[in-house]
């Protein structure tokens, strides 16, 4: 699975992460400071990069990281077509995916160490959407609530 990423800075965590989906035969797409230093480190223009290329197809999936996971998620969430979900817990990860659909992962650099962030991509890769009418109309709800803003 090919899986954007991008950070506002490079960490040990960042690191762990990347190293962790490419053990698990992810292929990479980094965005900002994980492609090289002088890369644009703005959390915005990073999750921008990451959500695009998510909602375009060129990545089949997203994972964005920031202080504290919040600004990336809400940037992220500005492109049409990202269901982006700050995770702190595995448990959470799980419900983002089987309810929500999230196609793009947020963590949080200061709350989210080596052991959790393992747990979580655990919980995230291992969950699927399973369509059901309740949770659909709520996604059919969401697209028309992106819908009505974009015009």
């Amino acid at each position: 699975m090919k899986i954007a990423i991008g950070s506002d800075e490079r960490t040990h965590v960042t690191d762990v992460v990347m190293d962790e989906l490419r053990r698990r035969g992810h292929e990479l797409l980094p965005a900002g400071p994980l492609i090289d230093a002088v890369s644009d480190n703005y959390w915005p223009s990073v999750a921008r990069a990451v959500a695009e290329a998510v909602a375009s197809g060129a990545a089949d999936e997203g994972i964005l990281f920031c202080w504290t996971g919040t600004g990336v998620s809400i940037a992220a969430n500005k492109v049409p077509g990202i269901r982006a979900a700050l995770c702190d817990d595995a448990e959470t990860a799980r419900g983002a995916r089987l309810w929500n659909d999230a196609n793009v992962l947020c963590l949080s650099l200061r709350r989210t160490g080596e052991v959790m962030a393992k747990e979580i991509l655990d919980k995230w890769f291992d969950t699927s959407f399973i369509p059901n009418d309740t949770d659909n109309a709520c996604l059919a709800q969401l697209n028309e609530l992106e819908i009505d803003h974009l015009k």
